[in-house]
């Protein structure tokens, strides 16, 4: 198989949920050519044998396209929600009482009262607070609390349907990070080989240790994505992004529980804190929304993905979109082309210089990817070529931004589907058994490879890294400038 690397005008990676839209497996396919790069599984809907049936398709569409496409499984979390109504929806006015009640019916909720799934929420929240329903499309003034129930007045009404979510403005909600399904989909991951999980909800780096102890229990070796979505995780953002592999910025209940307001402040905050650590960071929830329904976003949704583009994420994700809407592909389509024109217009070459101009390096690693974006960037340089056991290297590189690519040779089929997150890093094909003994040999193979996927041509300047020893982890301890040439 000739795996072949995402297209090289586009650096930003696109994640696309999974669902009922995508279950036909020419659809599937064609969001696959049009450009997604991670898919993600949704564990709070559906069930495990859907997730299970989803991963298989999408790993046989991977395979029949050549391409390597990561999978992340979303946890639940504690998601607070309302139950259900007894016609299914109501209408909530202004000015009217509503009750949220832990101990009524599931079923039969009303306009006046309602049951709530998660049973300590009145043990959460006071007279005065403030609560939202449906991502804060209603607004509900807490008067009065017993230990069952919430006694509130409707400041902003509107249609109320099941099972919709609930926050409080300002946070505040006990519920820990996971829940025994979370354990459950944990397990799952670990034994299907899944890429990413992400954990919903997280307050702080204990939620993310937790998730990744239980992980690795499992024997699973999937990356951990923290969703900062809460108050909380705001206010512990720093060891969050140490703790965990990846950051999602999910805005949806973030803006819910901090005010849209601070929204955008806030997404541009994390993405600039992520990167400066060195982590991986993907901007997520209602990017292009009205595509739900229509075959194009709005001008203010391609403003929105290019602006997450511009200020460097990693990837941008389609939820809804892509999940249950009316047009999957043009949703992937037209991401990819926002992203593409974004990038013509970023500010790439002026270099992210934080560690190249003070402080120290973590290790050897960081040394030398650092060393080859400086170099690459005042040579004429056509590629970056990474021989790499766990794609740190690549990783490293990927923090500074660079107009070059940077193609992860591994024969790793994880690594390769692990750096499919990464900015500018593209996953390549390679087992150095053959020819590590020589390097002239090793020379060879390389050009060979690349030559063969079209991704140089012959005399280009390339830079290799590599380390003394194949098949060591961590061990990458130098570089060279190579001319392309098979003589």
């Amino acid at each position: 198989m000739v795996e072949r690397a995402a297209p090289l005008l586009r650096r930003t990676k696109i994640v696309a949920t999974l669902g009922p839209a995508t279950d036909d497996p020419e659809v599937l396919a064609q969001m696959i050519r049009a450009g997604v790069d991670v898919v993600r599984l949704n564990a709070s809907h559906g069930t495990v044998e859907d997730r299970r049936r989803r991963l298989a398709a999408v790993r046989a569409a991977a395979r029949e396209a050549d391409r390597c496409i990561g999978v992340l499984l979303d946890l639940s979390g504690p998601k607070i929600r309302i139950e259900c109504f007894r016609d299914g929806r109501v209408q909530l006015s202004e000015g009217a009482p509503f009750t949220l009640d832990t101990t009524f019916d599931p079923k039969l909720g009303t306009a006046e009262v309602v049951g709530v799934a998660y049973k300590n929420l009145p043990q959460d929240v006071a007279a005065g607070d403030t609560l939202l329903l449906n991502d804060g499309q209603i607004v509900l003034d807490v008067e009065r609390v017993t230990p069952t129930a919430i006694d509130t007045r409707v400041r902003v009404g509107g249609e109320l349907s099941d099972r919709k979510g609930l926050n409080r403005q300002g946070g505040g909600i006990s519920a820990p990070a996971l829940a025994e399904r979370d354990r459950e989909d944990i397990r799952f991951a670990a034994g299907e080989g899944i890429d990413f999980v992400a954990v919903s909800f997280a307050r702080d780096a204990a939620d993310i240790e937790e998730a990744r102890t239980l992980l690795r229990a499992a024997g699973g070796k999937a990356h951990i994505v923290a969703k900062v979505e809460r108050h909380e995780a705001i206010d512990n953002l720093a060891g969050i992004i140490d703790a965990a592999d990846i950051i999602m910025v999910a805005r949806g209940d973030l803006g819910v529980e901090m005010g849209y307001a601070e929204l955008t402040g806030l997404q541009k905050t994390i993405i600039h804190q992520t990167r400066t650590r060195n982590k991986v960071v993907i901007t997520a929830t209602q990017m292009m929304e009205s595509m739900i329904q229509s075959p194009v976003p709005t001008r203010a949704e391609v403003s929105d993905v290019a602006n997450a583009v511009i200020d460097g994420t990693d990837a941008v994700m389609l939820s809804a979109e892509s999940a249950t809407g009316r047009h999957p592909v043009k949703a992937v389509q037209a991401m990819a082309q926002v992203i593409e024109g974004a990038e013509k217009y970023q500010l790439s070459h002026s270099r992210e210089r934080r560690r190249m101009v003070e402080g120290q390096f973590r290790g050897t690693e960081e040394a030398i990817a650092m060393a080859v974006m400086y170099t690459a960037h005042h040579m004429k340089v056509r590629a970056i070529v990474a021989l790499t056991e766990s794609g740190a290297t690549p990783l490293w590189m990927s923090r500074m931004r660079s107009d070059i690519p940077v193609y992860a040779f591994t024969p790793h089929e994880a690594t390769r589907r692990r750096v499919t997150l990464y900015r500018g890093v593209y996953p390549v094909i390679f087992d150095v058994k053959g020819p590590q003994d020589s390097t002239e040999a090793l020379y060879r193979a390389l050009f060979t490879r690349l030559l063969e996927l079209q991704l140089v041509k012959k005399r280009d300047l390339v830079i290799l890294t590599k380390g003394e020893l194949s098949g060591v982890e961590g061990g990458t301890n130098s570089m060279q400038i190579l001319k392309v040439t098979l003589d």
